[in-house]
């Protein structure tokens, strides 16, 4: 990879997104993802569980709601396709070789030229869902020979929403984040309001995107 190449979005054909719950695709990367379908990249979803010990949302059939939240987001962000998995919600850390065979049978199907996923090292928001989606997602990158693309928070921005909301966001020095993009929150946020259950006013992931305005923060890593 050239120094010329580390700063820009990666040119793929196709992708695999790979997150641990229904929304994190929109909340999240939203706006990364609308970025790539622009540039022409096909890109598929992958999500680990259903969302359904979200303490929002008082639906008996949250798991069957947030589903069909999930179709109506990537619709609207132009994804390809989704693919939702029946891990236990918030218990995707004890299964880490289950999480991985799935992943690696997903890749190994539809043969992306690169992963997207949520940053290591905390999961950008500290929940453990999403730091071993990461990691699994990673270790498959490298036994294929994958690139995967971290989306990240600058450390200015995930001290704020530390401060303010009581979080454990992990942030980044600029230097570490080497892609900048400037995006279109547009999509992203019809995407969100799709997931109505989860889309609380006032919530630390709408204040994300406040504090970000048009720009999001990734790196890119690359197999060793």
């Amino acid at each position: 990879m050239t120094a010329e190449s580390a700063h820009r979005l990666p040119e793929w054909g196709s992708a695999l997104v790979v997150v641990a719950h229904p929304d994190d695709e929109s909340f999240g990367l939203g706006g990364v993802l609308d970025t790539l379908v622009r540039s022409g990249t096909q890109v598929h979803v992958l999500c680990l569980t259903a969302g359904e010990a979200s303490t929002h949302g008082s639906s008996p059939d949250l798991a069957q709601v947030r589903a069909a939240e999930l179709d109506l987001a990537a619709a609207a962000l132009g994804v390809r396709s989704t693919r939702l998995l029946h891990h236990p919600d918030g218990g995707l850390d004890e299964r880490p070789r289950e999480i991985e065979a799935d992943v690696a049978a997903v890749v190994r199907e539809l043969r992306p030229e690169g992963l997207v996923v949520f940053g290591a090292g905390n999961g950008v928001t500290g929940h453990p869902d999403h730091e071993a989606a990461t990691q699994a997602a990673l270790r498959v990158a490298a036994s294929e020979g994958l690139p995967a693309l971290e989306w990240c928070l600058p450390e200015e921005v995930a001290a704020m929403l530390n401060e303010e909301y009581g979080a454990a966001f992990a942030g980044f020095p600029a230097v570490d984040l080497p892609i900048v993009l400037t995006v279109d929150r547009g999509r992203q946020r019809t995407a969100v309001a799709a997931h109505a259950s989860q889309a609380v006013p006032g919530s630390v992931l709408w204040r994300r995107l406040d504090l970000l305005g048009d720009h999001e923060y990734l790196r890119l890593s690359l197999p060793l």
